[in-house]
Parts: C-alpha cells; structure tokens; sequence
C-alpha cells in the first residue's frame, strides 16, 4: 500500500496509530505529500484524490481511499480488529460519535488558524463562532472522560487523541489541561500507549507553515 502523509497532519496521525495498532506498518510505503489549504492543490496528491487531501491511500489492487475516517474503517476490516471498531450497535456508535466530534473539533482548530494567519483580514464572527465550537466540544469530551476511560481503546479513541494532539501542537498556551482535569488525566494515560507515542506530530519543516503560533487563539482564564 501507499500512503500520502505528513508528520503535521491530525488526519494522518489517525491513520497511522490505526495502521499500528493493526499490526500493518510495513505494509505502507509513505509518500511525503505537501497539502496546503491556502496554496496550490498538489499535483501528486490530486491524482489520486481530486480533493487534492491527505491522508489518501492506495491500496494493492490501486484503489484509492479517503478520507482518514474511510482509510481506517478499511485498515480495521483488513485487520480483522473488530475490537477498534465492534459491531454491535451501542459501542460502535459511541465510537463513531466520538470520531465525529473529534475530527469536527480538529477541523475547527485547522481552520482557525487559517482564518488567524489572515491577520488584520480576519474575520472576528468566523474567529468567534470557532472559539465558541471548540470550548463546547472540549466541554462535551471532558463531560464524557469517565466514560472514554472506561469503553475498551478503539476508533474513538483514536480521533480524540488526535485532535487533543493538535491543541497541543498549535494552540499549546490555551491551558486546557488545567481547566479539563478529566480529560487531561485521560489522554496522560493514552499517551502510554506506544502506537499514540510513536505517531506525535512533529513540524519538519516542509511546505508552508504559517506565522509560529506564539499567542494562542483563545485560554482559560486560571
């Protein structure tokens, strides 16, 4: 299989901590693939997704797979790891919400800081309507970290820890450790795990990346 990565992306992280978790990364050769929301669409990566988006995969039989909600669905199924993603209705669709409000509230925070890189230009309702989304998801998540920690390790888990990781990575000054007790002391414990300890993004330095994030877009007040 091949797969358009960056060691940047949230999305990709997700991947990647599945394809350990599954037992699968030899099976992936890994593409560095630049994929910039304001700069030309990648040539490379637009030829296997017209989204022009990473993370993309081709599989051996060259289908070609995406987003990373898809891609991991597909790795599981591969896998045959119905533990991170079970059958029976009630747990798979505590899993699959929690997916979706970890990679909405990632999106928001990639978007935010788009919107923030504008500077003087920046919209201050688009600025506010994504600081009011991200404190009410974090408040949703930490209301649930009992019950994170309690349901066995599986896909939701892995989108929440991404998108904890990418707080962490651009938005580092906000605090919300300190007013999130609950789900601080979670994703402490997550950060145990070697497949979420081996996938941290990290900056290389390759394709635009944007003013340093010195100030963060919004704190809790301590």
């Amino acid at each position: 299989m091949r797969l358009h990565w960056s060691p940047r992306s949230p999305f990709v992280r997700k991947v990647n901590i599945i394809l350990d978790e599954c037992g699968l990364i030899d099976a992936v050769t890994r593409v560095r693939s630049v994929a910039a929301f304001a700069a030309p669409p990648n040539p490379e990566i637009v030829s296997d997704n017209p989204l022009g988006k990473i993370p993309t995969l081709i599989t051996e039989e060259g289908e070609k797979l995406f987003d990373s909600r898809v891609i991991c669905e597909y790795l599981i199924a591969r896998a045959g790891r119905e533990d991170l993603l079970p059958t029976a209705l009630p747990t798979r669709m505590k899993h699959l919400r929690w997916q979706a409000l970890a990679d909405g509230l990632t999106d928001i925070l990639l978007l935010w800081r788009v919107e923030r890189v504008r500077a003087e230009h920046a919209d201050p309702v688009i600025l506010s309507a994504f600081e009011v989304k991200t404190r009410a998801a974090l408040a949703a998540l930490e209301n649930e970290s009992a019950e994170l920690a309690q349901i066995p390790f599986g896909l939701g888990h892995v989108a929440v820890i991404c998108a904890l990781g990418q707080l962490d990575f651009r938005y580092a000054g906000c605090g919300w450790r300190k007013a999130l007790p609950g789900l601080a002391a979670w994703a402490d414990t997550m950060t145990q795990r070697p497949s979420v300890a081996a996938t941290a993004i990290v900056d290389d330095g390759a394709g635009p990346t944007g003013p340093a994030d010195a100030s963060p877009a919004f704190t809790y007040e301590t």
